[in-house]
This record gives structure tokens, C-alpha cells and sequence, in this order.
């Protein structure tokens, strides 16, 4: 199954399970993917194990197909274990949902079943933005003012 955010298609992410409920996301890491202790870095596994629970959450909509909501992180909660190294597995299950939001969980399992990480995370629904709605923009100018006084340090 394909993923389509191109940061998650460049890090190498294989969705392999996306079922009501259920999200599954396969991981190879490359060198470039580590820290300075060799073994894969924690913002890798945290973007894993968001991404994994995102598509869980999102599996409740498989219906709607393209006319689906997308879905925002709105806070996410990750203890590690263990080194995660080698083969990696992400599993990721929907707890509940609201018209508005998802509560998952989802773990990080090295090719030996070891857990190496464990979080939950809470996603907002929203509408998908229109093509280019995105695209960077100017920064405005801001009016600058002079600060001075009690607290403006």
C-alpha cells in the first residue's frame, strides 16, 4: 500500500495494514536515520509511530475513500524501551472516536517482536485543503515597536 506524504515516502515508510481500526507501517532504516550511539533516532520513531497511529485513526473513514477528512496530531505521548535497530514494525490501534477526534495507540517492534517504543496520540479531524492552498507564502511585516519598561525584557 502506498503512502502519500513525501517526507514519510523519503524516510522509507511501507504501509502494510490499513483496516477498520488497524494500522500497520513496516520500517527499514538506513544510516542516515541514526544518532550518534548507532541505533535509530527518536524523532525517526516518533514520526513512525505518529504516522502509524494517523492512518488508524484515519481507518475509521475508509468509506468516504478520497472525500475523507485528513487528520492533525494534536498531542502524543511516546516512552522508549529499548534501541530500536534493524527491521521495524509499527502497529497502531484506534481506542475512540468523536465527530471531531481520534485517541490511539500504537507501539514499535523490532524483528524480534522486542518492544522498543510505546505511545498514544490524539488527531483532529479537518478538511483537506484545496491544491496550492498550502504553498508557502511572503512572511508579512510586522509594525515594530519599541519595548520598554517592567517586563519587556
Amino acid at each position: 500500500m502506498r503512502i502519500g506524504n513525501p517526507f514519510v515516502l523519503w524516510l522509507g515508510f511501507e504501509l502494510v495494514r490499513y483496516e477498520e481500526g488497524l494500522a500497520a507501517i513496516r520500517f527499514q532504516p538506513r544510516p542516515d536515520h541514526h544518532n550518534s550511539f548507532d541505533v535509530v533516532h527518536g524523532g525517526v520513531c516518533m514520526t513512525l509511530l505518529d504516522v502509524c497511529m494517523a492512518y488508524a485513526g484515519r481507518s475509521s473513514n475508509l468509506a468516504l475513500g478520497d472525500a475523507a477528512p485528513g487528520l492533525v496530531t494534536v498531542e502524543m505521548k511516546t516512552q522508549f524501551m529499548r534501541p530500536a535497530e534493524g527491521l521495524l514494525l509499527a502497529r497502531a490501534t484506534l481506542l475512540h472516536r468523536t465527530a471531531t477526534m481520534v485517541f490511539t495507540e500504537g507501539r514499535v517492534l523490532d524483528a524480534h517482536g522486542g518492544l522498543c517504543a510505546h505511545a498514544t496520540g490524539t488527531f483532529k479531524f479537518v478538511r483537506k485543503l484545496p491544491a496550492m492552498a498550502g504553498a508557502l507564502k511572503e512572511p508579512s511585516r510586522l509594525p515594530t515597536r519599541k519595548l520598554d519598561g517592567p517586563g519587556s525584557d
